[in-house]
């Protein structure tokens, strides 16, 4: 559903990605680790086509990016969960829920889909009507995923999904992940928190200094010298 193989990037003539191969099928959770710095949201950027592969391909659903356009990537069925969340604050929660399903084709199930996202993010049903800016960070990440699922993506791809939340948030965001998994949707985790992610992935990739530098299942991966170095 997702592959980057041998993917440079620059940004201006500063290398970023250097010979980034990876690949998530279809009903996996794959993570992408690594610390700060390492091309984690450059590899996210590249995947959808904001920084362009300098060599290499970036494919999605067997597309390449390049030649669909950063615009359509979300109508492939691909669902984005950017770092930082980047709502519009200044919309109410259910026009930005709104956009995220016209960005995934539009349709005439967006009732239905919002009753879904209701179900499944009881706060963000409470704030439909209220500014996306004006709520806790908290909220603003469920309102960010909930974007994401509302056009029913088949691949799913979050940036740093944990970052700036709570330990109770983050566990409430992971238990989310994992009904995601058992369910069939196909996640790539792009996290630095690797604890949690080794949880709840079935594969994943390391990277540093912008290079894949180890990947495997994620028993294989808590237990490498270099995952162990790097965070336990």
């Amino acid at each position: 559903m997702l592959e980057l193989a041998g993917v440079d990037t620059y940004y201006d003539r500063v290398p970023m990605l250097r010979q980034v191969s990876l690949r998530v099928d279809e009903g996996e959770v794959v993570c992408l680790l690594g610390p700060n710095g390492a091309g984690k949201t450059t590899t996210f950027r590249a995947i959808t086509g904001l920084v362009p592969a300098a060599r290499g391909q970036v494919s999605v659903m067997g597309r390449p990016v390049a030649k669909i356009g950063t615009e359509r990537v979300a109508a492939l069925g691909v669902g984005l969960v950017p770092e930082g969340r980047r709502l519009f604050p200044d919309l109410t929660v259910r026009e930005n829920l709104w956009l995220g399903y016209q960005a995934a084709g539009g349709g005439n199930a967006f009732e239905s889909r919002l009753d879904k996202m209701g179900a499944m993010f009881p706060r963000v049903r409470e704030r439909l009507k209220q500014a996306a800016g004006t709520l806790s960070g908290g909220e603003q990440a469920m309102v960010a995923l909930a974007r994401a699922l509302i056009g029913g993506p088949k691949l799913v791809i979050m940036d740093e999904p944990s970052l700036g939340l709570s330990p109770r948030l983050i566990d409430e965001y992971f238990e989310i992940v994992g009904q995601m998994r058992e369910s069939g949707t196909t996640v790539l985790l792009i996290e630095q928190n690797a604890e949690r992610a080794l949880r709840v992935a079935d594969r994943g990739y390391v990277l540093l200094k912008g290079r894949v530098i180890t990947e495997g299942r994620t028993q294989e991966l808590i237990e490498a010298e270099a995952v162990r170095h790097l965070y336990f």
